[in-house]
């Protein structure tokens, strides 16, 4: 199934609302799996560029992977700056990358929405043998106040909603499948703070999220903006969050 226009007009909202990811992982990816400045990598579904930008920062080689034309004008924008960003109009099965060509396979917030064993297949094909590859989630506290508020609403108001994360769950069979069984799993916090645009352009951000000109739009908006009022502090609203990380070899 194809689910490249599910993200159309979310560019905006994607990089307003979406939270970066915690220093601690990409360091910790950095000291403990090989990534370095001299690493090519493929980040696949890279969307806007939050995760790529972390890896160009440390002086990698980044192919950002992405077929939504929407985000990758975006990522190209906010990256274009680094010499080694590279922008490729491509999808999880066919990232259009050449044999072999990639030391390492990153892909943030995108793994719920491939096909594994397709995925898994353009991985072997593009990555070098002993390559790493990690999967990378910002995983949601599911007892934070806010998060349950949330989930309350997303739930009641849009029809495409499946849970956050796209409904992946720790350890899920999906992530064991694409390993075949073997891999390491990390987790750091990373609480995020918002203010209340930013609050609901994350909201907003999801690619469940109801849009102006939906039923019961100017509910949801209402409904989201009570959840700021309720929880903020000196106009900030504190998100419980972690960043985690499934890493380990599949060639």
């Amino acid at each position: 199934m194809d689910t490249t226009n599910k993200f159309d007009g979310l560019a905006n909202d994607y990089t307003a609302g979406r939270p970066g990811y915690s220093a601690e992982l990409i360091d910790y990816l950095y000291s403990e799996h090989g990534f370095s400045e001299a690493s090519v990598i493929a980040d696949i579904g890279s969307g806007t560029g939050k995760f790529a930008e972390y890896l160009l920062e440390k002086g990698s080689e980044v192919f950002c992977v992405e077929p939504n034309d929407d985000m990758r004008s975006e990522a190209e924008n906010v990256l274009g700056r680094y010499i080694k960003f590279h922008s490729v109009k491509g999808g999880a099965e066919d990232t259009t990358l050449g044999d072999g060509s990639v030391d390492i396979i990153t892909t943030a917030q995108a793994f719920h929405w491939f096909d594994v064993k397709k995925f898994r297949q353009e991985c072997t094909r593009i990555i070098r043998d002993n390559g790493i590859a990690a999967l990378v989630w910002n995983v949601r506290d599911i007892d934070d106040n806010v998060n349950k508020e949330l989930y309350a609403i997303f739930k009641k108001y849009c029809p495409d909603f499946k849970g956050f994360s796209g409904g992946i769950k720790r350890d899920d069979e999906r992530i064991a499948e694409f390993f075949g069984g073997k891999y390491e799993r990390v987790s750091f916090d990373a609480p995020i703070y918002y203010d209340r645009d930013k609050f609901i352009s994350r909201c907003l951000s999801g690619s469940y999220s109801l849009k102006k000109g939906d039923n019961a739009y100017s509910e949801y908006i209402s409904a989201v903006n009570d959840v700021f009022d309720k929880f903020s502090k000196d106009h900030i609203v504190k998100l419980g969050n972690k960043s985690v990380a499934y890493i380990g070899r599949i060639k």
